[in-house]
């Protein structure tokens, strides 16, 4: 039963993602106004969010005008759930899981408005690291945490400063910096570097589709797979651990 109100709590969250995904990139209050249809600007009903329920039982259409509403909306509230339950189960019922919940929720918007908007906000980004940082069950791991993610921080801050020389233009940004120095905190320099290569290899396939397409169609969102390789290693970490013992030793 404790797991079902941990998904449930985590679709609340969701949906308040969901706010932040919609009015950050357009710089508007995240509190005000209250929700409201973005077709028709009518004030909704308490019934109207209930996280996943409500966009069912409206068959995905607006109360008021009929108009459509996303799929991202309960996408974005199942993956939630989903991120809460999963920490729970991997971390149990402590801070540390409610704190690595939060930091991946965090990765979620940033991942939905890096693929809707090609852009970063730095306050959704400063708030995932800051959040892994503080994932902590000890005093000691906050040290350890805090270390990872200046290691690198630091790292890719000096390959952003070699790759942008030798290929004459800017090779990545400071927002691939901070999700860099998120993952070192969550993960650590090994699990961390395997995170941050699997998430390249899950971002080949959408490179190959876009290589025939325009320009600017081809800036392809990095962070969601970034967020996703982090996830899976998260997940499976004493699997990834044991597999670069076998081929490292």
């Amino acid at each position: 039963m404790e797991l079902v109100f941990i998904f449930i709590f985590g679709t609340a969250i969701g949906s308040f993602l969901n706010v932040l995904i919609l009015r950050i990139p357009r710089d508007e209050s995240v509190s005000f106004p209250a929700s409201h249809c973005m077709s028709c600007n009518t004030p909704l009903k308490a019934w109207h969010n209930v996280p996943i329920l409500s966009w069912l039982f409206l068959r995905g259409k607006c109360a008021f005008c009929g108009a459509k509403i996303s799929i991202q909306y309960p996408l974005i509230e199942i993956l939630s759930g989903l991120i809460f339950l999963f920490s729970a189960l991997k971390l149990g019922l402590t801070f540390q899981a409610f704190g690595v919940a939060l930091t991946f929720d965090f990765l979620l918007a940033l991942s939905a408005i890096d693929y809707r908007y090609k852009m970063v906000p730095d306050s959704l980004n400063l708030g995932a690291l800051t959040l892994a940082v503080f994932s902590v069950a000890s005093f000691e791991q906050f040290g350890y945490n805090v270390t990872n993610a200046l290691l690198f921080a630091g790292g890719f801050t000096l390959l952003r400063f070699y790759l942008s020389y030798a290929i004459k233009k800017e090779a990545m940004g400071e927002a691939d910096i901070m999700i860099a120095a998120t993952m070192g905190a969550l993960l650590g320099v090994q699990l961390g570097l395997a995170a941050i290569f699997l998430g390249a290899l899950l971002a080949l396939p959408a490179l190959m589709l876009t290589r025939d397409e325009s320009e600017e169609s081809k800036q392809l969102p990095f962070i969601p797979f970034l967020a996703m390789g982090c996830w899976l290693v998260l997940m499976f970490d004493t699997y990834v651990n044991n597999f670069m013992v076998g081929i490292y030793g």
